[in-house]
């Protein structure tokens, strides 16, 4: 639906090298993709490495070291001598496009959001929307040398933004909110991921009364299969059907190669309506997987990674992150997530 070259950059000399995780929402006639954008200065000197981040004033500026100072992690992370400390290889906005339903006639840029606060100076990150009577809450994934945590937004029009701060701190990414009070309360996913390796990141609940101070954390989901060993984290905002709460996944394996991403594939979960903290079903295998080139091939490769999950009546709408490098969107039969899903221990409904 979009990629690189389909977007300017936001700076002279610089170039787009992800345009990916996407949050979704339906306003009056139109949908609304609020987007994170990567950019990187061109490459213009051997021996060097550029890491961008972004200065209070909203400027931004670059840090070069020479290449024997940096140790790659990953096409994403580099780790700077002799202190160990991680720098993003880009840095990332979030940009706002908008389409019709009624006659689609590709999407046009409406504005964008850019760091402002010093835990921002990395970069803003995989944004999530949920509607919450009748106000856009986001949360977004903000990044400094303090680490990545998760900050709010909030929006009665998705054309203008208030900022309500950090939320989770870090390091806490994958947060999704539900689109209404459960017990009185609101309540999120969120995905810790603890430097003490005592198990793989996994997903947890948060309850809250006020979507600002977050407590009663609890596992909800870790990861069973070879798919999603090395982690997983909320996808989808949960959406409400007759069968409880339904929202997609993502997990991904360990990688067999030292500084490469493994592969992210996505499943599915189901949760009681009333005590989401019951898992009724969930995906034993991917419910999808990268296979297309946009998917399989980019600035991480073999990558799906959905963020957002429209009704459509029986057909869902999984708006998601390919490579790193594009905007994807399937539509998927309802049934057909349904029938795929493990019920209690036994396959099918």
């Amino acid at each position: 639906m979009l990629r690189p070259s389909d977007i300017a950059p936001s700076h002279e000399e610089w170039e787009v090298v992800g345009v990916f995780n996407p949050a979704v929402a339906v306003m009056d006639d139109e949908v609304v993709m609020l987007v994170r954008v990567a950019e990187r200065p061109v490459p213009t000197s051997s021996g060097r490495v550029a890491l961008p981040r972004w200065q209070s004033t909203g400027d931004v500026t670059v840090d070069w070291f020479e290449d024997e100072d940096v140790q790659p992690v990953d096409a994403r992370v580099v780790a700077t001598k002799p202190s160990g400390n991680l720098r993003l290889t880009s840095i990332s906005h979030l940009r706002v496009f908008r389409q019709s339903i009624k006659a689609p006639n590709g999407w046009r840029a409406a504005g964008g959001i850019l760091p402002e606060a010093d835990f921002e100076c990395f970069g803003l990150e995989d944004p999530r929307i949920t509607n919450i009577d009748g106000t856009f809450w986001i949360t977004y994934v903000a990044v400094s040398e303090l680490g990545a945590v998760t900050a709010l937004l909030s929006s009665i029009d998705l054309v203008n933004f208030k900022r309500h701060g950090i939320i989770f701190p870090c390091e806490n990414k994958d947060v999704v909110l539900f689109p209404q009070k459960i017990d009185g309360g609101y309540l999120a996913l969120h995905r810790p991921n603890p430097h003490s390796h005592f198990s793989p990141p996994s997903i947890w609940t948060a309850q809250s009364p006020d979507l600002l101070h977050w407590g009663r954390h609890a596992q909800l989901l870790g990861g069973r299969q070879s798919w999603e060993r090395d982690r997983v984290g909320a996808g989808t905002p949960p959406i409400l059907i007759d069968e409880g709460w339904l929202m997609l996944f993502h997990g991904s394996e360990t990688s067999r190669v030292k500084g490469q991403v493994g592969c992210y594939t996505a499943g599915a979960l189901l949760l009681d309506r009333h005590n989401p903290a019951q898992i009724l079903a969930r995906s034993m295998s991917p419910t999808m997987a990268p296979t297309a080139s946009f998917e399989t091939h980019g600035f991480v490769p073999n990558v799906v990674f959905p963020t957002a999950l429209l009704d459509q009546g029986d057909t869902l709408a999984v708006y998601y992150g390919a490579a790193d490098s594009c905007v994807g969107m399937a539509e998927f039969s309802k049934d057909a997530i349904l029938q795929s899903m493990t019920i209690q221990g036994v396959p099918g409904r």
